[in-house]
């Protein structure tokens, strides 16, 4: 029994040895293998890169599909590898709109659509992925990819594209929604969602897709609230007046295959369906906002307040005082629009009272939209009491009285009753000025009348020690600013001098004595550019020169078709040119229940380079590219974004280990 036991044991030791020897075996061949695959690719460091985009192979429902009937759907897309999604609350479009958000998830190797909406009968849906599609691993992106069913018995087909620009300064317009309507009633826009929709990207271009053969409306709408309709005043708009009839036509166009980067591997002339309108640009811009309320007000500083609104009014407030009299207590000084008012107090005892309570009366929107006379009770506090301010006055009347007192020790002048402030001037500008140019001065405190006595200007040649009394005008523009205007000679030395006292506040503060002097520069700095606008003859006209932020440095106002900047310095400029319909001297916005469209703004599409001493003459023709391609670039605020592509990482590799890499070789 012992000896076959031990036989057995042995039996089973040498089984175990041969099993333990040929699992190494088949180890060692399997590395050798891998080994060979890694030496045969020439990349020992873990294969090449997958530069494979995903693949769609299967839907549910079938993409373009029929007769899909459900009142509840689930989509499902399938790929041949794990797949990522990009922000799909905002790159993906499902047209018609649904007013129910879709849940829209990328898991896997699948993407999954919940459409909420209930499906409407005979209708062809798209789900425009865009280019937010791209495999997990590499990033590799499928391109624009749109998935479509119907719940009819066809499919539609047809596609309108173009660009949205912001109309003031034709800046793309990015995500903005542009929907379709087959009624030519302007009320829809504002009653019924969008029929079918698209969004642009960042270039603002757009593609609906999914559009059956009819006459439509084409409208772009920033939608802040997401109804698909034109319900707030505050939302960005664009419309045009020209229906749009969907077409096509059988085209041709030249098709690229890459063997890299860098090379070209085949150009061939394929054949395409070319969907049209493909060109249509709308301006979109905001609505002024009329409705008028009071927002606020502020009194920052004891000796005026501010009274804010959304919108002005050609009637100022009207006020009460309830704990002061209000008759000719402030100097009143609105901004342009009026919406913003500020009221600066006359009286040295209304600006040591801290709290101004009065009845304001005004013009307030109700509800029915009409501007109404309403009359609120307000209280106005100064932000610094006037204990505070008496505290800090006698802190500073102690401290110069300590200066004063170590003076009178040391046996040096002093003084025994402490100065006022003086009234701070400012001048501008300063050093060197342009030929036309002038001279402002300005104030924080409200002036009374300047006396032109006590203001004085000089001038003389740089070869003449001699200074000559200048003529000179000066006008007031509100209660803070003076301009002096003067004939300013090129390469001529000014000095401007103000006598003590020459200005003052309504508060009793004096300027102290100024003299200041100023350069005009030589022509020879300059440049001059005449620009002929052709088709602009008899029309009013802002031709506005800009620099490299897009911000105006000089402007010229023309009815004649020609526009002369004088006075250039050398350096890169931009121009910009507003229609002046209504010719009051500025860009105008448009108003959709009035059916006025903004007027047009026309960029020059080239860089201008002005050189010293130099006179440039230029030709345009605002009207010969569309306004999506006008704008320069480098003053172009929104930029598109690079399309994504293959990233070609394996190239680079090879090159690195001094290998070739063919692609598509399967290993």
């Amino acid at each position: 029994m012992n000896n076959k036991t031990d036989n057995s044991k042995q039996l089973r030791k040498e089984k175990q040895t041969v099993t333990m020897r040929a699992i190494s075996l088949l180890t060692l061949f399997v590395a050798t293998l891998m080994l060979m695959s890694c030496a045969k690719m020439g990349s020992p460091d873990g294969g090449w890169y997958d530069e494979t985009p995903p693949r769609v192979i299967g839907c549910s429902p079938a993409d373009k599909g029929v007769n899909v009937n459900r009142r509840h759907i689930y989509i499902y897309i399938n790929f041949d590898e794990f797949i990522k999604i990009d922000n799909p609350s905002q790159n993906v479009v499902v047209s018609p709109p649904q007013l129910n958000q879709p849940e829209i998830k990328g898991q896997g190797k699948r993407i999954s659509v919940e459409l909420l909406d209930s499906l409407k009968p005979n209708t062809t849906y798209t789900i425009d992925f865009s280019s937010a599609i791209s495999d997990n691993n590499e990033g590799n992106p499928m391109g624009s990819y749109t998935y479509s069913f119907s719940t009819g018995d066809h499919i539609d087909t047809l596609e309108v594209s173009g660009y949205v620009v912001e109309a003031s300064n034709l800046e793309p317009v990015k995500g903005i929604l542009v929907g379709l309507y087959d009624s030519i009633s302007n009320d829809y826009f504002k009653k019924k969602p969008m029929l079918r929709v698209s969004k642009t990207d960042a270039s603002g271009h757009f593609t609906i897709k999914g559009v059956a053969p009819g006459t439509y409306r084409i409208y772009a709408l920033q939608d802040a609230d997401g109804d698909f309709v034109f319900s707030q005043k505050s939302e960005m708009v664009a419309f045009q007046h020209e229906r749009v009839v969907p077409s096509f036509k059988e085209d041709t166009r030249q098709d690229t295959t890459w063997l890299d980067s860098l090379h070209i591997a085949s150009i061939k002339t394929v054949p395409y369906t070319h969907f049209l309108p493909d060109n249509i640009c709308l301006r979109a811009f905001n609505e002024v906002m009329t409705d008028r309320y009071y927002l606020k007000a502020e009194r920052k500083e004891a000796d005026h307040f501010t009274l804010f609104y959304t919108y002005g009014d050609s009637i100022l407030p009207s006020i009460t005082g309830l704990n002061f009299n209000a008759n000719n207590a402030f100097i009143i000084e609105p901004t342009e629009h009026k919406d913003t008012i500020t009221y600066w107090l006359r009286d040295t005892t209304l600006v040591n009272q801290d709290t101004l309570t009065m009845a304001l009366t005004h013009h307030i929107t109700d509800t029915l939209g009409t501007l109404q006379l309403q009359t609120d009770t307000i209280k106005i506090i100064s932000k610094e009491p006037y204990a505070k301010r008496t505290k800090d006055m006698k802190k500073k009347m102690e401290q110069w009285q300590k200066e004063q007192d170590k003076l009178k020790k040391r046996g040096e002048p002093y003084d025994t009753l402490m100065r006022p402030e003086p009234l701070k001037i400012n001048m501008a500008p300063l050093g060197e000025m342009d030929p036309d140019q002038n001279i402002w001065i300005t104030a924080k405190k409200p002036l009374n009348d300047v006396d032109t006595a006590h203001i004085h200007l000089y001038s003389h040649q740089p070869t003449d020690s001699l200074w000559y009394a200048e003529p000179y005008r000066i006008d007031r523009k509100d209660s803070q600013t003076f301009v002096l205007k003067a004939a300013w000679k090129p390469e001529m030395e000014y000095s401007l001098e103000i006598d003590s006292a020459a200005f003052q506040s309504i508060y009793g503060q004096a300027s102290i004595a100024i003299k200041q002097g100023v350069r005009v520069r030589s022509l020879d700095k300059y440049a001059t550019l005449l620009m002929t606008l052709q088709g602009m003859e008899g029309k009013p006209v802002i031709a506005q020169l800009l620099d490299g932020s897009d911000q105006v440095v000089k402007e010229a106002t023309t009815h004649n078709g020609q526009a002369e900047f004088f006075y250039l310095k050398a350096g890169k400029y931009y121009m910009r040119m507003i229609l002046d319909e209504n010719q009051n001297g500025k860009w105008d916005t448009g108003d959709y229940d009035a059916d006025r469209q903004p007027e047009k703004v026309y960029y020059y599409p080239e860089t201008i380079e002005c050189r010293a001493k130099w006179d440039l003459t230029l030709t345009w023709n605002p009207n010969a590219r569309p306004f999506n391609k006008q704008k320069p670039e480098q003053i172009t605020k929104q930029k598109g974004e690079k399309a994504k592509s293959i990233k070609h990482r394996n190239e680079e590799r090879a090159k690195k280990l001094g290998i070739e890499y063919i692609p598509n070789n399967n290993l």
